[in-house]
């Protein structure tokens, strides 16, 4: 099986490059590309359902039921978790979606677990604004493991046996993230890094949007 997945991602890193960001970037260009794509194709590689009547599909990011419309080029939720999406992080939210469901393919996760330096345009993670703020996470549950696994559960996260605690989360269909929580002791500070799974590059064709997406879910993490 693991040889099956790694021979398909080897055949879609052959005809799939990337786009020179500075060509496609923007949200009016993620839903214009969208809304040419045939509906099948989009719900079978980013873990959708469409509806033909309305022009609508449903997808869930970190355990949340979201609406994209493609005639209203609108993202919305009746969960009220989703205000912090659609809120305070929309410009994270609102443009990872539509471009991660332009480019999401049927490839399931590996489980091998890569950081965010090796990823295309990795380097951009150790940069200025671009640092992850991964102190958040770890000075607000660097002695409280339990409150670090609610906070992820509480957005649809699954419990990873690593490290002190860790969660997977699931910003979107088939892009998971883990965050590993040390705790602090007597020797050693508290410590959290967060990993991507191998597929990610594959799943997000534009590195910007790699970045969107962990840095929107160290923030929820954080908070």
């Amino acid at each position: 099986m693991k040889q099956h997945i790694e021979q398909r991602i080897k055949k879609e890193e052959r005809k799939d490059e990337l786009v020179p960001l500075k060509t496609v970037w923007g949200e009016a260009k993620a839903w214009e590309t969208l809304a040419g794509l045939r509906p099948r194709d989009v719900c079978s590689g980013a873990r959708a359902v469409y509806d033909k009547a309305s022009r609508i599909y449903t997808m869930q990011a970190f355990g949340i039921d979201f609406i994209v419309s493609l005639d209203e080029r609108t993202i919305t939720s009746s969960d009220p978790k989703s205000e912090l999406f659609l809120e305070r992080y929309k410009d994270f939210f609102k443009l990872a979606v539509p471009w991660y469901m332009t480019s999401a393919k049927d490839i399931p996760a590996t489980g091998r677990l890569i950081s965010p330096i090796d990823v295309k345009g990795g380097q951009r993670f150790f940069s200025g604004t671009h640092v992850l703020p991964l102190d958040r996470i770890k000075e607000r549950f660097g002695r409280d493991k339990v409150a670090f696994v609610e906070r992820g559960l509480r957005f649809g996260a699954e419990i990873v046996r690593v490290g002190d605690a860790a969660v997977r989360i699931y910003p979107l269909p088939r892009v998971p993230v883990t965050i590993i929580l040390w705790l602090q002791d007597e020797e050693y500070p508290a410590r959290a890094t967060l990993f991507f799974d191998s597929t990610v590059d594959f799943q997000l064709s534009l590195s910007d949007i790699v970045w969107s997406v962990a840095m929107m879910t160290t923030l929820v993490m954080g908070e």
